[in-house]
């Protein structure tokens, strides 16, 4: 019995130790929180899909050259629970995202708001 004990109390030890790593995942320390950024473009693909949906899109520069941006979303369940589906973004609509931008200067944001023709999708139910 008291080997038992022990055993559930190391174990018990050790997943609550690792809790913290496990929640990390979710940090933002990637991206830019403090200055938001905004792209318009075309949608190329969506992803609709754990653990991030994944939103691709063309934009012009300044100068008028075409980049490659891509935006990511929370969990499906998530968007779902917004009213989002596997069909709310289709290639050619589109779009304008707000959102933070990565700090590598990479085209890619943690996505805050979405516009799509003209009307805009929460990114979390009650927002």
């Amino acid at each position: 019995m008291k080997t038992t004990l022990f055993a559930l109390l190391v174990l018990t030890i050790v997943l609550l130790g690792g809790a913290d790593q496990a929640l990390a995942h979710h940090g933002n320390s990637a991206y830019n929180t403090s200055d938001p950024y905004t792209v318009s473009g075309t949608v190329v693909e969506f992803q609709f899909l754990n653990p991030h949906c994944i939103i691709t899109l063309e934009a012009k520069d300044a100068s008028g050259v075409t980049q490659t941006w891509q935006g990511e979303l929370t969990s499906p369940n998530h968007l779902i629970r917004a009213g989002w589906n596997a069909q709310s973004l289709k290639p050619g609509d589109q779009v304008t995202l707000t959102g933070w931008r990565a700090k590598s200067g990479s085209n890619s944001l943690w996505i805050t708001k979405t516009v799509v023709n003209g009307q805009e999708l929460k990114t979390a139910a009650g927002n």
